[in-house]
């Protein structure tokens, strides 16, 4: 049976919108009574893991799910083994350096050489700084980074920006974005190689938004 990591959160309607498209009603998941975590379609062809963002391209690399859809900031943070299948459109925002209003950097190479940089993504502000050959201290935070620069903890954070409301209401700005951020189609690359036909078909029916015959 074909297995689909879904994402909870800000991802999960879009995503099931898609396959709803291609043929696959997961629709059941995103029910607000619903507690269960592995939900078969409702055709019964395929069935849903419901897991946080982050556990998408784990649940793919591994093989536990063939398909799977997750922001692209996951995937470059995680450098997991995993194959980038679509582009799906929806969930766009942009990864950011951030600092405060009255902070006197206006880009992200006036920080000052190894001042604190906070962040729940420092693989990807590693590469970032390290391409703009600025040394720096990583602060890896899971919550609330925005407090970074507002305690001292830091003097800038990297961060993903939606709307910009969270840094606006905290006193803080965007000076540069790393790369912008959308829903991505994952899969297991054993499972594409071994495919008969059925991923390839699901596949491009979400590419051409219509149903697998």
């Amino acid at each position: 049976m074909l297995t689909v990591a879904l994402p909870k959160g800000a991802l999960l309607k879009d995503s099931v919108a898609r396959f709803a498209a291609a043929g696959l009603d997961f629709s059941a998941i995103t029910d607000k009574d619903n507690r269960q975590l592995m939900l078969p379609s409702a055709c019964g062809r395929a069935r849903a893991l419901l897991v946080r963002n982050g556990d998408v391209p784990v649940y793919v690399a591994y093989g536990q799910a063939q398909l799977g859809v997750v922001g692209y900031d996951v995937l470059l943070e995680q450098q997991r083994t995993v194959a980038q299948l679509l582009d799906l459109g929806f969930g766009g925002c942009r990864m950011a350096v951030a600092v405060k209003e009255s902070s006197p950097y206006r880009r992200a190479a006036d920080l000052p050489a190894h001042c604190r940089v906070a962040s729940k993504f420092t693989h990807s502000a590693r590469a970032f700084f390290d391409q703009l050959d600025l040394p720096v201290e990583l602060i890896h935070l899971t919550g609330s980074v925005e407090l970074g620069p507002l305690t001292g903890i830091s003097e800038a954070i990297v961060d993903l920006v939606a709307t910009g409301r969270t840094l606006r209401d905290n006193g803080l700005i965007a000076i540069e974005d790393l790369f912008h951020s959308t829903a991505r189609l994952i899969g297991n690359p054993l499972a594409l190689r071994l495919d008969s036909g059925e991923l390839r078909d699901l596949v491009q029916a979400m590419n051409e938004g219509g149903a697998t015959p």
